[in-house]
């Protein structure tokens, strides 16, 4: 199919919106992701000849200016999955959001972004459905849980069966307020998961179980619910040694009553809010916690740590495309 292909004219351009998410949702490990609005744009225009780049905000100077850059590996992916041959030249402009190795989706925001990139400079005829994107978005990030709300927002649910992966959406009380603590040390998702043990004892995984259906109420139509939902021991405290501020931060938010636990693989910490108010209560947590005495013990190698805090909200529109093709 590849040589029925011919590229969209140079200056073609495609610009994509991706907010952040959370995976796990604290008791929902890999299967519950929620979006949440802190997003990047990536822009990926079609030039004659070469890779352009034009990358700015967090980590810009961190990621490879080359074909290896996770827009473009995942833009190929779609190129790929349509059978139409080498992804022609590119500038990718990239403005970037979402942290970085923090546990707020930044990798599932990359590969969403340029998956619908590539997708959108294809022909009408060869372009992926919604549900050959989901398989392309989830087999590039290892699982669905992050690249679902991505593409979706809100809070999704996500399942694999014979090889497939599938999410299925759930609104959100428009009163959950997602409020992150973002700490200036990162986790790679590689050691947070070496952590996690092989077995887990059968009481925990019960529990687990009905904490993840507890939280689909919760979010969906309870969120006085939240507290006792979003207890999880299933992975949170096996990661703890990886993270100790966060955790440390965890436990103090949940004694005074906040539903707060480690984003993703961490270590940020979300807490989920029941409204306003107590969105601005949590926050003012954080700040008591991590400030004078108390941030001692939520120091990271004996060094104190930095804390970025800021309410958010979730997203009921995922991705959002624009392009010069529409």
């Amino acid at each position: 199919m590849s040589g029925l292909y011919t590229p969209a004219p140079v200056g073609t351009w495609v610009r994509v919106s991706v907010p952040a998410s959370t995976g796990n949702v604290g008791p929902g490990f890999d299967s519950l992701g929620l979006a949440l609005e802190h997003r990047d744009t990536v822009t990926v225009t079609r030039i004659a000849h070469g890779l352009e780049f034009e990358l700015h905000g967090e980590s810009a100077q961190d990621v490879p200016r080359t074909a290896e850059h996770l827009v473009l590996r995942a833009a190929q992916a779609a190129f790929d999955a349509a059978g139409a041959g080498a992804l022609p030249p590119v500038r990718l402009s990239a403005h970037n959001v979402i942290p970085h190795g923090r546990g707020m989706g930044s990798s599932a925001s990359a590969v969403v972004a340029g998956v619908l990139a590539g997708n959108t400079l294809l022909p009408r005829a060869l372009r992926l459905d919604a549900d050959t994107v989901l398989q392309v978005c989830s087999a590039l990030e290892g699982h669905p849980d992050n690249v679902a709300p991505t593409l979706l927002g809100g809070l999704t649910i996500s399942y694999e069966e014979q090889g497939r992966f599938h999410s299925v959406p759930v609104r959100v009380h428009p009163d959950v307020v997602p409020v992150v603590a973002v700490p200036d040390f990162e986790v790679a998702t590689s050691v947070a998961r070496g952590l996690l043990p092989e077995h887990v004892p059968h009481h925990d995984a019960a529990v687990n179980a009905g904490r993840a259906a507890l939280l689909v109420t919760a979010l969906g139509q309870r969120p006085e619910l939240l507290l006792p939902a979003t207890r999880d021991l299933l992975h949170q405290d096996y990661r703890a040694r990886a993270m100790t501020p966060s955790h440390d931060l965890v436990t103090g938010l949940r004694e005074r009553g906040h539903a707060a636990l480690i984003s993703g693989a961490g270590p940020t910490v979300l807490v989920l809010a029941h409204g306003e108010r107590a969105a601005r209560a949590a926050e003012a947590a954080v700040a008591e916690l991590t400030a004078g005495a108390a941030s001692a013990a939520l120091a990271e190698g004996g060094t104190p740590v930095a804390w970025r805090v800021r309410a958010l909200r979730v997203p009921t529109e995922g991705a959002k495309v624009e392009s010069s093709t529409q």
